[in-house]
């Protein structure tokens, strides 16, 4: 009888009715309550169908009935694992493992659990066992890989994945997690090729269209991206993350408008996604709607309260607004902060007296930042400090002129003894610095003597001179939109008398060959590129020739500034926090002029109202 009921729901499974199976050892189950093959294969027949919690019960019964069943061991952990009962799977594997040691499968399940539960090491030391156990099941490889870069070991996880391909060339999944790997290398070319690789094998894998747009966005390949995310969307119009994606890479395009609603979608399929409400954040503060980004940024906080990038941009916005007693502290969660705040000496924040102590301050941040916060050493200097400076070297003589008692240090250095360190952009908050308690000196660097007579004797008195900086660093994402074109200042070098002199480094100087017809730019030759320690020194010194400077938001400007130089700004929509809104002047800076955009990318007014002010400067 139980012999024929088992031939009966056997033949019914191999014609795949599953239903007929189970009534079948159901009814055999109620003849013999104690038969293991026939609860494990009813736990099996109840995986299948996706009734996991039926599935676990019986699959315990039938351990019960049978301890040494490796079978329905793995079984049991399979569905424990899919009903996150992670820990309790795991046991389940290390109790199979026990009973049949040299199961590659056993141990490549109970591997993926360990990284489930975040034991990453612990879990390639298990895909390590089944590697040598089936040294070309390409499965093995492939997530000992996935494990490593979960590990934070993206450059060992490579091998691996080689591994995997050269085992099994045409899964698409080796080659995504490839480009996973390569991602976190920072090295995106390789892995947008990889990307190309899997899509070739799935066109529909939408996680590989994912990953492309990610490096491409990396690349600064903004468009293309936007383009991978299009058919991410296409496949998964749910994804989230795409359109999360893709508002930041419509940002990065100076496209807010489009990026905000992006990241409303992106909230509206997952509300709880803080970096879309961050992202959203950006976007309505390109859009001049402030009081509506920091809403955002609270609400990024409130789902996610460790995250110091919504702190920092919250910091930005009030700094921005002027607002700088609530904006100092949270720009404290800038990342170039944070990386030294655990040093072993104190992190001076203002509480203490300095007085007759050594405060290593360390520049952490661009050449402009440099140049305007390192009148605050003059601050610290007046407070009894012994200030101990790393700079990068092409700043380090132009900065002696701060004061000669300062020590410099090359970036990277630091000093055998000092008492107390603060990173440089750090100092405004120590010092409590309020829009009306900004350092303010006409002039806080000076050009070297010698190298200002040098220059005066080469440009001459003749004309009324003009130094243009019309490019930043076009690498730097936070660029883009801020640098107007140097057929911009045709309409000032059209003037009479008017005299336009480069003052651009490097970046940009590509324009001055496709400059309009009739425009004159007096170049200052080799003597004047870029390089060495020299970097900053030659355009001190030009400046101190010159009538006026003209100027990109670059650190040519705060150069200027902090030569007490007559100084015009042309500035975006939305500038940087520095300049703050809508006025004409600088609190940094007595010597400098804003122009801003009346609307974002729009640079024909500001150069018409630089040219109206020029007029009116030389009648």
């Amino acid at each position: 009888m139980i012999a024929e009921l088992h031939r009966s729901a056997l033949t019914l499974l191999s014609e795949g009715d599953l239903n007929g199976a189970a009534r079948a050892y159901t009814h055999l189950l109620k003849e013999q309550p104690d038969d293991f093959l026939a609860m494990h294969r009813l736990g099996c027949i109840a995986m299948q169908t996706g009734r996991d919690e039926e599935a676990c019960g019986l699959f315990l019964r039938a351990i019960a009935l049978n301890p040494d069943s490796t079978a329905a061991l793995r079984n049991l952990g399979t569905i424990q694992a899919r009903l996150g009962h992670l820990p309790e799977a795991l046991a389940s594997y290390d109790r199979a493992i026990a009973l049949e040691p040299d199961c590659a499968q056993t141990r490549a399940t109970r591997a993926e659990v360990l990284c489930s539960l975040g034991h990453y090491d612990q879990a390639v030391a298990s895909f390590d066992r089944a590697i040598a156990l089936q040294p070309l099941w390409a499965r093995l490889h492939s997530g000992r890989a996935v494990a490593l870069c979960l590990a934070a070991r993206p450059e060992e996880a490579l091998p691996s994945l080689d591994r995997a391909i050269e085992l099994e060339p045409l899964n698409e999944q080796s080659h995504l997690a490839r480009s996973a790997a390569l991602q976190a290398l920072g090295r995106d070319q390789e892995a947008v090729a990889s990307c190309d690789r899997a899509i070739a094998l799935q066109p529909h894998c939408a996680a590989a269209h994912l990953n492309r747009g990610s490096s491409l966005h990396a690349l600064n390949r903004h468009a293309e991206a936007i383009a991978s995310w299009a058919k991410v969307l296409q496949l998964d119009p749910q994804c989230a993350e795409a359109y999360l994606s893709r508002g930041a890479a419509l940002q990065a395009l100076q496209r807010p408008d489009e990026a905000l609603l992006s990241c409303e979608r992106a909230i509206a399929l997952q509300p709880d996604c803080a970096p879309a409400h961050l992202n959203r954040s950006n976007a309505l503060r390109d859009l001049n709607r402030f009081e509506e980004a920091l809403a955002s940024i609270e609400r990024a906080i409130a789902l996610d309260p460790d995250s110091t990038a919504a702190r920092f941009n919250a910091g930005v916005i009030q700094l921005q607004l002027g607002r700088f007693d609530a904006g100092w502290s949270l720009y404290e969660n800038r990342p170039s902060a944070l990386a030294t705040a655990a040093w072993p000496q104190p992190f001076w924040r203002g509480e203490e007296s300095i007085r007759d102590k050594t405060l290593f301050v360390h520049c952490e941040q661009g050449f402009g930042d440099t140049i305007q916060f390192c009148r605050y050493l003059l601050v610290a200097e007046a407070h009894g400090a012994h200030v101990v400076l790393s700079v990068d070297d092409r700043l380090r003589r132009l900065l002696r002129s701060v004061s000669p008692t300062i020590r410099f240090l090359s970036p990277g250095e630091k000093p055998e003894r000092f008492d107390l360190h603060c990173p440089l952009l750090s100092l405004p908050r120590a010092f409590a610095t309020t829009i009306d308690t900004i350092p303010v000196r006409t002039r806080y660097l000076s050009a070297e003597a010698d190298r200002v007579a040098r220059w005066r004797e080469r440009l001459g008195e003749e004309g009324f001179r003009i130094g243009i900086c019309w490019q930043g660093n076009a690498r730097n994402p936070q660029d883009v939109g801020r640098s107007p074109p140097l057929e911009m200042f045709a309409p000032l070098g059209s003037l009479p008398r008017v005299r336009l002199i480069s003052l651009q480094k490097q970046h940009g100087l590509e324009q001055l060959a496709t400059k309009p017809a009739g425009m004159t730019v007096e170049e200052l030759g080799r003597e004047f590129e870029p390089g060495g320690p020299d970097w900053f020194l030659d355009a001190a010194a030009v400046m101190e020739s010159l009538d006026l400077v003209i100027s990109s938001d670059t650190a040519i400007a705060h150069l200027a500034g902090a030569l007490g130089r007559p100084t015009w700004v042309a500035l975006r929509h939305v500038p940087e926090w520095r300049w703050l809104l809508e006025r004409e002047d600088s609190p940094w800076y007595p010597t400098v002029r804003l122009f801003r955009q009346s609307r974002r990318g729009e640079w024909a007014g500001v150069f018409a109202a630089m040219r109206e002010a020029l007029l009116d400067l030389r009648c």
